[in-house]
């Protein structure tokens, strides 16, 4: 397992925490739902931000007169905060001001998207985990509809679980763009690339938007496709941009020829952790099938092992849960030495890997291994 240097000193050992600790850090597990709704509330009805723009900080009474919270709810916040470390309080004045907690609540951008993805998308169908680990499936994702994906429905979600899923997933993929574009684009030429998993086709238009002379092939489920091309309509450089629609999980399915008969690249962004280890490798096949010598196959994760901060650690390994219970009930998110056993297997071998980009993304630049 390759660990960074951070997640190193936090997870091969406990010695820096004393017994009192462990014990407070079991309970606050025991009680994680009552923890998540209560930061949530406080952040939906603006006390925590009531409390960051206060001056010394506000009363209950205070907090009472500018909500339209009843004193004992108000009070029953406060309190579990208080518990949870959200607030402090001044025991002498009864001034409630927001913790270095709180203030990473209302600051971090990466907090706010993960918590209306839990709880728009993953709160209740996580009830059935246990049941998606035993069957394989995502038995959560019934509380939306009768898919076998959440893919398969994507297009069909109620308009705020959508608009939490698509957020999540840009949020993520959006703040390495920059840093892909280079390393895709800067040092080669790149007339023909494949999108495979496009979705809206915002890497795409930034693609076109970034070389005028490139032509994006969006692959990805056919609702998928009709998605992509509702959202690139009437923007710039829409006219080289290009859909198929194709289930690489059909065995019959195969990457289409390029019209040029190369293809340069293929961009594999936050879409290999959508499948199990032994579909990663079949689709990794279906690429290598349409490589030649000198197309690269990039593929950007947030591989967990290589993140420089153990808290991204964190969200990645958790979000393996959501696979299981809401996504497809057998994909995770990928450590390096499980995404290296799949590209081997597929014929192909890592040329270069980019760490540290964005919000803990890797790319991972891939070649055809000859005589394969």
């Amino acid at each position: 397992m390759h660990l960074s240097e951070s997640l190193r000193k936090r997870y091969t050992q406990d010695d820096n925490i004393s017994a009192r600790e462990a014990q407070r850090a079991a309970e606050f597990i025991a009680w994680g739902p009552a923890v998540f709704q209560t930061a949530r509330l406080m952040l939906k009805y603006g006390i925590l931000e009531m409390l960051r723009n206060s001056d010394g900080g506000m009363t209950r009474r205070d907090i009472v007169s500018r909500t339209a919270l009843s004193d004992y709810a108000v009070k029953c916040l406060l309190e579990a905060s208080l518990s949870i470390g959200l607030v402090l309080v001044d025991d002498k004045t009864d001034r409630f001001t927001l913790s270095k907690t709180g203030w990473f609540l209302i600051n971090d951008p990466a907090v706010r998207v993960n918590i209306d993805f839990n709880n728009d998308v993953n709160y209740e169908g996580w009830f059935h985990l246990d049941e998606s680990f035993k069957e394989g499936r995502p038995a959560g994702l019934r509380h939306f509809g009768p898919w076998p994906t959440l893919y398969a429905g994507l297009s069909k979600l109620p308009p705020r679980v959508l608009e939490s899923w698509l957020a999540f997933d840009h949020f993520y993929s959006d703040s390495a763009f920059d840093d892909a574009l280079r390393i895709v684009f800067e040092g080669r030429r790149v007339r023909t690339l494949y999108d495979v998993g496009g979705n809206t086709g915002k890497w795409a238009l930034r693609c076109v938007g970034h070389d005028d002379a490139v032509k994006v092939v969006v692959l990805d489920l056919p609702q998928q496709i009709e998605m992509m091309r509702q959202n690139i309509s009437g923007k710039q450089g829409a006219g080289r941009i290009s859909g198929y629609g194709i289930d690489l999980l059909d065995s019959g399915s195969r990457f289409p020829e390029s019209d040029s008969g190369e293809v340069d690249a293929i961009w594999m962004s936050q879409f290999l952790d959508c499948f199990s280890m032994p579909q990663i490798t079949d689709i990794l096949k279906k690429a290598r099938s349409v490589m030649s010598a000198d197309t690269r196959l990039f593929i950007m994760e947030t591989l967990w092992d290589r993140q420089k901060y153990e808290p991204a650690a964190l969200c990645l390994t958790l979000t393996s849960l959501y696979f299981t219970a809401m996504a497809n009930g057998n994909s995770k998110m990928y450590n390096t030495e499980d995404i290296e056993a799949c590209i081997s297997d597929a014929g192909l071998e890592i040329e270069k890997i980019y760490d540290h980009l964005g919000q803990g993304h890797s790319i991972l630049v891939c070649k055809a291994v000859e005589n394969v």
